[in-house]
């Protein structure tokens, strides 16, 4: 702990940091997928995370998106003349829960809803069986490709993960853009140290899919950081989607698929699966 400074000073989120915060972040009940180890790890560079903290082991996670500086509280919320002095020195907090949310109003600062970044959450047992009608279209689909291929799902192990990164690579030639590449690359590379845990899925013996995650929420909740597919084979996401929730265990009550970022057609396609319910965020001003 001593590793990480005292406000305002700040130290990077580099991997050894992992023993200490891992489990403190796993046990949050809240279940902000931001709020991992290895998705802040991560995604680092994309948000130039810093970590820093008040008195104690009171834990502040800085960054900032576009040059905007932000600040995110995953374990509470200090005094309020702590929280005076890191409104002052950036623009607004990030990934508020509701909890915080109601306490900082009560504290007189404002907030709004971070809608884009709601994650999506939904019924394992619903998403690993897909009964009844909501669900028809999403079965013919997984029904025309179980029919039309010979296919294979494996764990995820080391051995794999050289095809998973062809899968990556392939990926984001098809879809001709980086977007979460370079994480998704590391997070493959880094999948054993990270503890992370997926499937990889096979078409005639080539590798086409995989999906990579963790649990969260105190274990109450697994969270899909990274799901990859080739688009020739019509059905495959659906098909990786249910049997990925298949093989989890009982005491994951949910799974997490993350945001839509406002992309209207990833929001499309996340409702069409029927959430249980959201992890909402929202955003803090002074």
């Amino acid at each position: 702990m001593n590793e990480i400074p005292l406000y305002p000073d700040s130290c990077s989120l580099t991997l050894d940091l992992r023993e200490y915060l891992h489990e403190r972040l796993r046990k949050l009940p809240e279940g902000v997928s931001e709020f991992t180890f290895a998705n802040l790890y991560l995604f680092r560079d994309k948000h130039n995370y810093r970590l820093s903290r008040l008195v104690e082991d009171f834990l502040i996670i800085l960054g900032e998106d576009s040059g905007t500086p932000f600040f995110m509280l995953p374990f509470g919320l200090p005094d309020k003349e702590y929280l005076t002095r890191l409104f002052h020195d950036h623009r607004y907090m990030k990934c508020v829960t509701h909890p915080q949310k109601i306490a900082l109003e009560t504290r007189g600062f404002r907030t709004i809803e971070d809608r884009d970044n709601f994650d999506y959450l939904y019924d394992r047992k619903d998403l690993a069986e897909l009964k009844g009608r909501k669900y028809h279209k999403k079965r013919n689909l997984i029904k025309a490709f179980i029919s039309s291929h010979e296919y294979t799902a494996k764990p995820l192990l080391d051995e794999h993960i050289p095809e998973a990164l062809q899968i990556l690579d392939k990926w984001r030639e098809q879809h001709n853009s980086s977007a979460d590449y370079d994480s998704a690359k590391e997070a493959l590379e880094q999948s054993w140290e990270l503890q992370l845990c997926g499937g990889i899925y096979y078409v005639d013996d080539k590798p086409v899919a995989y999906s990579l995650g963790e649990e969260l929420a105190n274990s109450t909740s697994f969270v899909i950081h990274f799901e990859k597919a080739l688009i020739d084979y019509k059905g495959l996401y659906q098909f990786i989607n249910q049997t990925f929730a298949a093989i989890l265990p009982d005491i994951y009550i949910s799974i997490n698929r993350e945001q839509d970022l406002g992309d209207k057609g990833l929001r499309q396609a996340k409702h069409s699966y029927k959430p249980m319910a959201y992890v909402k965020k929202y955003l803090a001003f002074e």
